[in-house]
């Protein structure tokens, strides 16, 4: 059996891909950290309409944890395998850079970077072996345009799209894709502290997204007609910037 894994997937952007990936068919492996209630309750939504989903805690930093879940998953489950990978585990430390700790550059880098670097790699193989697969990276704005205050965060974004462009030609003669997704603002609990009063007249569809659109847009990636898609970077910001 084919599975979903998505990282960070308990709440926001993530909690909507998983319904999505669920309604498409999917058995979807529900990741997160810390937040075990909300990841339930994701879990059981999707149960309720009759899908098939899983809790698998880790912390997608960390390649000791990583390894550890994954090869535990595949002991329970050794005749299926994850043919779709989104990517989506993330952090904000939103600073100037001339006042940024060092923990705040590289926590961000440790969980968007490395956390892609980890389980990638790991998950990889099967797909390889199995001559297919959907790798989905939650890039942002910010590693297309850059922000201010967020030299870390778009660095580690923008470094998440070029290693989704690399690996796509790497992978590509094994019917494996690879591409990241782009949002703009997006209303979820990581922008709560932002202006969106005043931010949304800056956007010309003049509101935030919502994440059940990114969703929408991870389904199609992780869907049969989008196999000729590979190495891209998909922006989805309302024409914020194009």
């Amino acid at each position: 059996m084919k599975y979903a894994l998505v990282t960070g997937g308990s709440r926001g952007i993530g909690r909507a891909v998983c319904i999505k990936l669920a309604r498409m068919g999917y058995p979807v492996l529900i990741n997160y950290r810390s937040r075990q209630e909300a990841a339930m309750e994701v879990k059981d939504l999707i149960e309720a309409e009759g899908g098939k989903a899983e809790l698998l805690p880790f912390d997608v930093a960390s390649q000791s944890e990583t390894e550890q879940a994954i090869e535990q998953w595949g002991n329970n489950h050794p005749d299926d395998y994850i043919a779709v990978l989104v990517n989506n585990a993330g952090i904000r430390k939103d600073t100037m850079m001339v006042f940024m700790q060092d923990e705040d550059w590289q926590q961000v880098l440790d969980t968007t970077l490395n956390g892609f670097f980890y389980l990638t790699r790991r998950l990889l193989k099967e797909m390889l072996t199995h001559r297919g697969g959907r790798i989905i990276n939650m890039a942002s704005l910010s590693g297309i345009k850059g922000l201010p205050g967020q030299v870390n965060y778009s660095a580690a974004k923008a470094a998440l799209i070029g290693a989704t462009k690399a690996l796509a030609q790497e992978v590509a003669g094994r019917k494996i894709t690879v591409n990241a997704v782009a949002p703009g603002f997006i209303a979820t609990d990581m922008t709560q502290d932002l202006d969106e009063a005043t931010l949304k007249n800056m956007i010309p569809a003049k509101r935030f997204g919502t994440p059940e659109e990114v969703a929408a847009l991870v389904g199609f990636l992780a869907s049969d007609e989008a196999a000729y898609i590979t190495g891209q970077a998909i922006s989805i910001n309302g024409g914020l910037y194009t």
